[in-house]
């Protein structure tokens, strides 16, 4: 009975994964690798970091899934002028009841919302970024005196431009480290391109129906708890966390030359959470060593910080990444 039951619910998640998932491909062109993995990111509980050049839909994909999810949604445009307040709300001067005076109300700002879609969010300045910091690890915002909770679920999913562009700020390191997931939005080919055109120029566009609730999807993500990782899987999440790391035995050579700074706790978590997830898209009760490769780029490169030397030779996390998947052992199964 047990068995069944958990079989019920393996293919009730995949349906729900299905459909939102069918929901956001009739808007989107391309781009099945990054709706998988920020589907998977969603099911996880964790907030995703899309980056990509102006115009590849980033905002278009966030803004889909926005549609397909039946969630308290608020878009946050990231300028180099935004304050603090500007996100988290402030107080302000009211007129008190019965004839008590003036008094302060709090005002609260976009990020209370059930999915923030902080765009461009490198446009603005390092302190306005980290307004965000204690939403996204702590579900709350003290402001006015009070710490106030998040409705639940909460994300944050965030779009930015490569640094390298003019009118552009890094991420403080502890901003990166709270986004679950970096995703790297590519450009569309040939045949993607005419599709976006048939979509886009004509005269119908594509139009989105929520599909999934806030229950269903918490009911998910404690369906992904309950995914069984053995061991030796999540062994290999681990050690290939310690590769990332300069002094560490176990680093990599490119790592233990050119890395400043590894990877956090909060990468080795983003790996069992994301491959129990993506066990549950295959239909399996049980994580696996492939479910943790395929999510080595998104929960790591972020989470790399190379030395002057590496950047001036032109290493990249992703060179990192790569030689972490040639190097560490993988075990059976």
């Amino acid at each position: 009975m047990a068995e069944k039951q958990a079989a019920e619910q393996i293919e009730h998640f995949r349906r729900a994964y299905g459909r939102v998932r069918d929901q956001i491909a009739a808007a989107v062109v391309g781009q099945e690798a990054v709706v998988d993995q920020l589907l998977t990111c969603l099911f996880a509980g964790g907030h995703a970091l899309l980056e990509g050049v102006p115009g590849l839909g980033k905002t278009l994909l966030v803004r889909s899934l926005g549609d397909a999810l039946e969630l308290s949604f608020r878009r946050i445009q990231f300028t180099p002028d935004l304050m603090p307040a500007d996100i988290t709300g402030t107080s302000i001067v009211s007129e008190g009841s019965h004839g008590s005076g003036p008094g302060f109300s709090f005002q609260a700002g976009p990020i209370f919302a059930q999915l923030v879609l902080a765009d461009e969010i490198n446009r603005a300045t390092p302190k306005t970024q980290s307004a965000l910091l204690e939403a996204m690890q702590e579900r709350s915002v003290s402001a006015g005196g009070e710490t106030r909770p998040m409705a639940e679920p909460f994300f944050v999913l965030a779009t930015q431009n490569p640094i390298e562009q003019e009118g552009t700020y890094p991420l403080p390191e502890a901003q990166l480290d709270r986004f679950l997931f970096k995703l790297k939005v590519g450009a569309a080919g040939r045949d993607e391109l005419h599709e976006i055109l048939n979509r886009t120029t004509g005269a119908r566009a594509p139009a989105i129906e929520p599909v999934l609730g806030a229950e269903s999807v918490q009911q998910a993500q404690r369906l992904v708890r309950r995914v069984v990782i053995a061991s030796h899987v999540q062994d290999y999440a681990v050690r290939c966390v310690l590769a990332t790391h300069p002094d560490n035995d176990q680093t990599v050579p490119l790592a233990k030359r050119y890395v400043r700074l590894g990877a956090s706790p909060r990468a080795a978590q983003a790996l069992v959470l994301g491959a129990k997830v993506q066990a549950l898209v295959a239909g399996r009760g049980h994580a696996s060593v492939a479910d943790v490769v395929k999510l080595l780029a998104p929960a790591l490169r972020h989470r790399i910080l190379l030395d002057f030397e590496g950047e001036a030779e032109g290493i990249s996390a992703e060179d990192v990444i790569g030689e972490i998947r040639e190097r560490v052992d993988v075990p059976d199964g």
